[in-house]
């Protein structure tokens, strides 16, 4: 279970909040912990698209802090967050993507990240998302799709608004790109991606697509 390790750096949040878990039928406590160190947790059917959209329509901040459990955010990604937040200048904004591990294919990945943003604005759910909730309610939310709903809602963001690139990176686990490899799982990425681009309904691509084991 790792989103003990998101809450700790949560922990830090100096601005009012509230933290959300949405858990899709979880069978590792990840429920109980949520609600032991103080969250609120919305249950629903597994999908994460499904998952991310209760709980935001359970939140009640003008802003909104998207986050996948297994992620970690230090103090300055955190502090950067907040700075624009009372700014008030951006409407939304991600996080540069660093995978926590060693070794040349890794950073190999974040570069390909990196890349897919310059390249087409792009940003997937492991970077985090920062959105100001009217942007993300006149983007009409994350669809109830199998897959890209973070790509969907992404594209939506962003022909209302342009989407800001933090400089603190969000640090992703990296268990996805072991468990698969480095090169496998970038460049299955590519090929959903090139097929969503070619009009691959979402839902079709989830069918070809076998994620790797996770809490839900």
């Amino acid at each position: 279970m790792r989103l003990p390790r998101l809450l700790q750096d949560l922990s830090s949040l100096s601005i009012p909040h509230e933290i959300i878990i949405a858990d899709g039928g979880s069978t590792d406590g990840t429920a109980e912990v949520a609600v032991a160190r103080g969250c609120r947790v919305v249950r629903t059917a597994p999908g994460r698209g499904r998952q991310l959209r209760a709980a935001i329509d359970d939140s009640q901040g003008e802003w909104l802090v998207v986050l996948h459990a297994d992620t970690r955010l230090r103090p300055e990604a955190l502090a950067e967050a907040e700075t624009t937040i009372a700014r008030g200048d951006v409407q939304c904004a991600c996080w540069p993507l660093a995978i926590g591990a060693a070794g040349i294919w890794f950073r190999w990945a974040e570069w390909g990240a990196a890349l897919r943003w310059r390249v087409f604005g792009l940003a997937y759910g492991d970077q985090g998302l920062l959105v100001r909730r009217s942007l993300y309610d006149a983007a009409g939310g994350y669809p109830d799709v199998g897959i890209m709903e973070d790509v969907v809602l992404i594209r939506r963001l962003g022909r209302l608004a342009p989407i800001a690139r933090f400089r603190e990176p969000i640090i992703a686990d990296a268990r996805r790109w072991t468990r698969e490899g480095p090169v496998r799982a970038s460049l299955r990425n590519v090929a959903l991606l090139a097929f969503y681009f070619a009009g691959a309904a979402p839902d079709r691509l989830a069918r070809w697509y076998t994620p790797e084991p996770r809490d839900r």
